[in-house]
């Protein structure tokens, strides 16, 4: 069962590097000492490869990108693939500019990723070369839905194999999948969206499920079902009065809470 996974981050305590959205850094460190692993935020080029040396593995996220951090974005990339560790790619509003999409291709030629976490629009612009997004949020068109899931399936399927990659795409129906199996997770409430880094944060708490565990894909599917059921517990505990600064709050003391029996319980997901 998931929770397991969760276990062993706990049990691990993985050291994460993480060249991450400054908007989002503290949310980032604060979820991964809650769900038991370690942080490093560093994104200088003179010390990200000693930096990433004496971790498990390396979060890249391009939300607020800027040359100085695109090389050392490369620098660590290539650190961490010469030593076998884990990379994860978040694409972060890939598609809403030339600078943003080349930025996320040239890292996909350059780095080998093991997993590569978006929204749709984001991760449609990764496969087909070019795309558009809301700011960072999905383009309504791109919605996952019932009626297209099928379709989305098959999608997320075509890309992993094409990058050899663990491809998670998070939304109102989020997917993770290998090139065979696809795990539908239907964990997570609506109101998460009205919080500026949730995503960020699931970027990376995956990269410590990644790096305690044997097995990528189930890892990977592990943190998605806890970040989308910390935000169904958060809701649960929210109060009148209560916006969505609480909420972000709340979700992060829902992971910090949270455990294998909880999360083993509170799993909704399928596999295509």
């Amino acid at each position: 069962m998931l929770g397991e996974y969760l276990n062993k981050v706990r049990k691990n305590v993985p050291l994460v590097h993480n060249i991450t959205n400054y908007v989002t850094v503290n949310d980032v460190a604060n979820v991964l000492l809650a769900c038991g692993a370690s942080p490093i935020m560093a994104d200088e080029a003179e010390e990200v490869e000693d930096i990433t040396s004496i971790c498990g593995g390396l979060n890249i996220n391009i939300g607020t990108l800027n040359k100085r951090s695109i090389q050392s974005m490369l620098l660590a990339g290539k650190k961490s693939n010469e030593l076998h560790h884990v990379v994860l790619l978040d694409p972060v509003g890939a598609g809403a500019s030339a600078l943003r999409t080349n930025t996320a291709l040239n890292l996909l030629k350059e780095i080998k990723f093991d997993v590569i976490r978006g929204n749709i629009s984001e991760i449609k612009t990764l496969a087909l070369g070019s795309g558009t997004t809301k700011g960072v949020d999905a383009d309504i068109a791109d919605v996952i839905t019932e009626d297209n899931l099928d379709e989305a399936i098959s999608f997320v399927k075509s890309f992993a194999k094409k990058t050899g990659a663990i491809i998670a795409i998070t939304g109102a129906i989020d997917l993770v999948s290998d090139e065979e199996r696809c795990f539908v997770i239907r964990n997570g409430r609506k109101e998460m969206s009205r919080i500026t880094g949730t995503g960020c944060q699931l970027s990376g708490m995956m990269t410590a499920f990644l790096i305690a565990n044997k097995n990528p894909l189930e890892a990977a599917v592990a943190s998605v079902c806890m970040m989308g059921l910390a935000g169904e517990i958060a809701w649960n505990h929210m109060q009148e009065g209560d916006g969505n600064a609480t909420y972000r709050n709340r979700i992060i003391d829902a992971i910090f809470n949270m455990d294998e029996e909880t999360l083993n319980k509170g799993v909704k997901y399928d596999v295509r």
